[in-house]
């Protein structure tokens, strides 16, 4: 007979869950795993890595386009293939659901195919009959995508699923929500030949990033040709035969425009249904599941991580999450996560990553403890192997506290933003000061001087400015 009995349950197997349960196996747990869709959740099925997959294919496409100024004849004339683009998306998620898959088996997790709900103190009943019980349970559901009244879902309006796996690139295409998903599948759709509007309601698309990055974002977009309106939105739509007809307010004015697709990206809910939480002690906010800083709920034995434990929305964070919750619960040192030392990265082209305080936050914060801040940046402009790579456009800029030296916050914005930004990462949570990472020696040549270069700007002191 399967085991029914365990130490530890999770119930959800994307980025938070697998890793919690990898963990605690690693701790001599005994461990289950209750998953109803596929191992890998959203994030590499439907999320992370499929995006990354076509947004790679993107990239390609542009370098082949791009060829000639490098010295390389005949690839000028390349050309989407939008099916092979798609079917290596899927086989790369694929292959990384197998890897998770292996995973479980290699560390003893038991994993069951099913949708659970809390049933009594220490108890889960699966909805294939099965009742486990266990000492915790951690709960990593996640969180889907939005719906908008004004945009119901169909075959011409996409959620972030229907937009992984087109059969045809539309001619014109809306994106209603300029966050990290928005602009990374306006990126896509505009690199194999869409036609691409991109709408936000806030002042400025990215908008919890840099005040200014988030405007070189916007020039760049608006270079590659896509249409970006913010302080707009859709108050209507209907859909016919030839598109999407809308209806946008866009600053107090409104547009009637028709788009062959449409793709909300307009936020997250978290996946907090049907999981048994009205007879428990757990609280939730806003679709989501409130939890201390060591991932507990109100409710004694019952954790919650990831997505569906609120913002920040990110697969990195869930993991390190996933971590923090289990050893915990094993009784080991642990230290909670604080969220200004999460990166987060936007995939588009450029690439958008940050950690920390904004500028703009930063000044606040400092009005407010009557300290001062000091600035700092630098551009690919001058970085000798960004020059070489032909990709020369892009800003790094760093936020540090004036009297300590601490890194209060660093913006980047070029195509490799998201593998730069951990050096900053490091530093922060090294807690290195602004005398520590100019004493750092970076490798030349290299983009990573950027960072280098950045930090002495910052005090005055930048050597190719």
């Amino acid at each position: 007979m399967t085991k029914t009995s365990f130490d530890l349950v999770v119930v959800g197997g994307g980025p938070g869950g697998y890793v919690a349960a990898i963990r605690a196996a690693q701790l001599g747990m005994s461990v289950a795993l209750v998953e109803r869709a596929e191992l890998g959740g959203i994030c590499l099925n439907w999320g992370c890595i499929p995006t990354k997959a076509l947004l790679h294919s993107a990239t390609v496409l542009r370098a082949c386009r791009e060829a000639a100024h490098y010295g390389v004849t005949g690839a000028g004339e390349a050309r989407p293939d939008l099916a092979a683009m798609v079917a290596r998306s899927r086989k790369v998620a694929g292959r990384l659901g197998q890897g998770v898959t292996h995973l479980m088996k290699k560390n003893g997790v038991t994993v069951f195919a099913a949708s659970a709900r809390l049933a009594g103190s220490g108890k889960l009943a699966l909805d294939n009959g099965a009742t486990l019980s266990a000492k915790h349970i951690i709960l990593a559901t996640g969180a889907r995508a939005r719906d908008l009244p004004a945009l119901p879902a169909g075959e011409r309006i996409w959620a972030y699923r229907q937009a992984l796996v087109p059969t045809e690139i539309p001619k014109s295409l809306l994106v209603v929500g300029a966050g990290a998903i928005g602009a990374e599948f306006a990126s896509f759709y505009r690199a194999v030949g869409a036609e691409v509007t991109l709408i936000d309601m806030t002042p400025e698309i990215l908008p919890q990033e840099d005040a200014e990055i988030s405007q070189l974002a916007r020039k760049a977009f608006e270079k590659q040709g896509i249409r970006v309106l913010t302080r707009c939105a859709v108050t209507a739509s209907s859909t016919t035969a030839d598109g999407v007809k809308v209806t946008l307010e866009h600053e107090g004015r409104k547009l009637d425009q028709t788009f062959d697709r449409v793709i909300v990206a307009a936020g997250i809910v978290g996946n907090v249904e049907n999981l048994g939480l009205e007879q428990t002690r757990v609280k939730v906010e806003k679709t989501h599941i409130v939890t201390d800083d060591l991932c507990r709920t109100g409710e004694p034995g019952v954790y919650a991580i990831g997505d569906v434990a609120g913002a920040p929305w990110l697969a990195h964070k869930a993991s390190h999450e996933a971590v923090l919750c289990v050893e915990a619960i094993a009784g080991l040192p642990v230290h909670a996560i604080d969220p200004l030392r999460i990166p987060a990265c936007t995939y588009s082209y450029p690439q958008v990553a940050s950690i920390g305080m904004t500028e703009a936050r930063a000044r606040e914060h400092a009005s407010k403890t009557g300290g001062e801040i000091r600035v700092g940046k630098f551009t690919f402009a001058g970085n000798g192997k960004a020059i070489a790579m032909g990709e020369d456009q892009g800003l790094v800029k760093t936020v540090f506290d004036a009297k300590s030296g601490e890194l209060l916050g660093a913006h980047i914005i070029h195509p490799e933003a998201s593998e730069l930004i951990t050096g900053y990462g490091v530093a922060a949570s090294l807690e290195a000061t602004e005398e520590d990472l100019m004493h750092t020696v970076f490798a030349h040549p290299t983009l990573s001087e950027t960072l280098h270069e950045s930090v002495l700007a910052a005090f005055g002191r930048a050597l190719h400015a």
